[in-house]
């Protein structure tokens, strides 16, 4: 939360995470105390498509519907704001299974935020920042990418405590 580009973000996307991935309520509740706006995934499962929808406030999540990913998200026939057609984003947290040091992501496979960052970039003017939240665990030396991958801007994770 005392990253620079945390800080002068307004208006910020994050996944509601699973649990073998780093908690975001936190970040999620610190976002609304500062008032910035916060947007979440919503999914469409019968294609790679995803948007960006507005949540309300933190106490929403546990109201919304969960999808067979056992994540919680606004119905698709639900009537939100999405972010790319009222401003698009400052900020992008995104998810992933494994990360290394240049920025490649390995995600769940099905190219939904690879789509997504696609999209900011033709619609806004100047592209979101995007930070992948990871475990110390999930960094590799080389994650396998194709021409469809796209890279994070920087990965954050715990460093190795300095050895004695």
């Amino acid at each position: 939360m005392a990253h620079s580009q945390y800080q002068k973000s307004k208006r910020i996307s994050i996944f509601l995470s699973m649990p073998d991935e780093i908690e975001t309520e936190e970040i999620i509740k610190d976002i609304f105390r500062r008032g910035k706006t916060c947007f979440i995934p919503r999914y469409q499962f019968q294609s790679n498509h995803m948007d960006m929808v507005r949540l309300a406030s933190p106490e929403e999540i546990s109201t919304l519907p969960k999808t067979s990913w056992n994540i919680h998200q606004p119905r698709e026939d639900e009537v939100r704001e999405e972010a790319l057609s009222t401003g698009g984003l400052d900020l992008i947290f995104v998810p992933g299974l494994g990360f290394d040091e240049h920025g490649n992501r390995l995600g769940r496979g099905r190219g939904y935020y690879d789509a997504y960052l696609k999209r900011c970039l033709r619609e806004q003017d100047v592209g979101p920042y995007t930070m992948a939240l990871a475990f110390r665990e999930q960094i590799c030396l080389q994650v396998p990418v194709d021409e469809n991958d796209m890279k994070v801007d920087e990965v954050l994770y715990e460093s190795r405590p300095p050895k004695p």
